[in-house]
């Protein structure tokens, strides 16, 4: 695709700006889009280094940092610093083992929040969010009784009650 306002060089840089209902699409080249004071970053980090970096930065104290660093799956024998070296988990018994390590890590990365939420868009009715949010406690309270985990399964139910209740505000 060439560049929308030279025409001569290929576009490397994508534009998508939703204003008024309206989708603009502009593809233009590094040379344009410098001289239309488009900042352009060539901060692709390889996925390795990303995680490693994280990783080494997450807060953890040193008898945990020195527990989890000599622990190795019973399963398949897959380490910590094998993570940081292949950003891949070697199987899903992993992410218990290496709980302590990963948590900060995913909380950091996901706005503080460590339970997958869904893509729900954050600029959805409010109604909308309510539906999503009382299938997804319902689901969890058909796992919680059929796990047998009744103190959890009542306290699903107890908040799919609060928000089924009608609200005062118009």
């Amino acid at each position: 695709m060439q560049c929308q306002i030279c025409n001569d060089n290929e576009a490397t840089i994508h534009l998508t700006e939703i204003s008024g209902g309206v989708r603009t699409e502009m593809h233009l080249c590094e040379y344009c889009a410098a001289q239309q004071g488009i900042a352009v970053t060539k901060s692709q980090i390889p996925i390795n280094d990303l995680l490693s970096s994280l990783l080494a930065s997450a807060p953890q104290s040193e008898a945990d940092a020195s527990a989890e660093k000599d622990l190795k799956c019973p399963k398949c024998g897959f380490t910590l610093d094998q993570l940081r070296n292949e950003a891949l988990m070697g199987c899903p018994y992993d992410y218990q083992l290496f709980e302590k390590s990963l948590l900060p890590l995913i909380e950091s990365t996901h706005d503080g929040k460590s339970v997958h939420c869904g893509k729900v868009p954050s600029k959805i009715p409010k109604d909308t969010k309510t539906h999503i949010e009382l299938l997804t406690l319902r689901e969890q309270l058909r796992q919680a009784v059929g796990s047998e985990d009744y103190e959890l399964a009542a306290k699903l139910r107890d908040k799919i009650t609060e928000r089924e209740k009608p609200s005062d505000k118009p």
